[in-house]
């Protein structure tokens, strides 16, 4: 512990070259603990640790000044790193917007116009974000008038960017920005819709009474989906409670005061679940390529980085048909 060592065996000791040892000294940053009278200088056990510590937090990008405040007890290890800790998350931040802005040019062979719209839209603030959201969802809205709830559900679905999005969030977010500020795709968004509210079925189920209960389903549905994840076995007593709550919310969908709607038969419960399995099927269609909606929506997904759980039909038709046992249909499906 008390030996000493020159400056070239204290240079290999702490991988720091020889001029970089005496620059050190010569800054007051680490001195050696003697000089000989010739002088030379000498390094101890303790000062050639700190000589280690020194080049450590250098190769961490910490100032000189830093440095010499941590040696000096001025600062503790933690709080130099916290400080840097921040200023690195700040360049990886920048980074990705770098990198996200870069993709997008090489993808799309951008104009030096678009090239300074993309950066906008990554340095957006949250507030910027949820005006330009809003924004859409008014001008989609305008001109008809979809139902209240229907338009609360698609406002809902809006992108939050993380506070550390990575480079793919930040691509997603710079094609879903340029998507909802074009009028082109508002306007599209806008037909699409309302063609769905407004032909074919639309109208029965945008209607009141059919939204009332697709919100009353929701506990029943929740209940299907935490079965399913929790390995619920569909002929369990669980799954039959479910089955029958499911059942008893399908068959009052269609019930008025003249009428107590749907009967409950296993003829009608297994055909409920050849629907949820051609439910399943629906499920895993691939987004259409020409819908701007299911684009703007696979775009908000992937801005979160969370896809939706998909809903477990194939848990609740085999709850479906177990709560039939030995009916003929269930053994025999067609």
């Amino acid at each position: 512990m008390n030996e000493l060592y020159a400056i070239g065996d204290v240079a290999r000791r702490t991988g720091l070259s020889v001029s970089a040892v005496r620059y050190y000294a010569d800054a007051g940053v680490v001195a050696p603990t003697v000089s000989t009278p010739a002088g030379h200088r000498l390094y101890d056990v303790s000062a050639i640790a700190r000589l280690e510590l020194v080049r450590t937090l250098r190769e961490l990008d910490a100032g000189l000044e830093d440095v010499r405040r941590v040696l000096g007890g001025e600062a503790t290890l933690s709080e130099l790193a916290a400080t840097h800790l921040a200023l690195l998350e700040q360049q990886e931040a920048r980074l990705r917007s770098r990198r996200a802005v870069l993709s997008a040019i090489v993808r799309q062979d951008s104009t030096a116009e678009q090239v300074t719209l993309m950066h906008r839209l990554v340095g957006m603030s949250d507030e910027e974000r949820d005006r330009l959201i809003d924004e859409f969802w008014t001008e989609v809205s305008t001109g008809w008038e979809p139902p209240e709830r229907m338009l609360e559900w698609w406002r809902a679905a809006r992108p939050e960017l993380p506070d550390h999005p990575t480079a793919a969030q930040l691509e997603a977010w710079i094609e879903l920005a340029e998507l909802v500020s074009d009028a082109g795709t508002r306007s599209a968004v806008r037909h699409e819709l309302h063609e769905i509210c407004t032909t074919g079925a639309g109208p029965l189920m945008t209607a009141s009474p059919m939204l009332d209960a697709l919100e009353a389903a929701q506990p029943i549905g929740q209940a299907v989906m935490d079965a399913a994840r929790e390995g619920v076995a569909p002929d369990s007593a669980r799954a039959r409670d479910i089955a029958d709550r499911w059942i008893g919310w399908l068959t009052g969908i269609f019930a008025t005061p003249d009428s107590p709607g749907m009967p409950d038969t296993p003829e009608f419960r297994i055909q409920a679940a050849d629907h949820m399995l051609a439910g399943a099927e629906w499920d895993r269609t691939p987004p259409d390529p020409e819908s701007p909606y299911d684009r703007y929506m696979a775009l908000v997904t992937a801005v979160n980085g969370t896809p939706p759980e998909q809903y477990p039909f194939e848990w609740l038709a085999a709850a479906l048909r177990a709560s039939v046992p030995d009916h003929p249909l269930k053994l025999n499906p067609t």
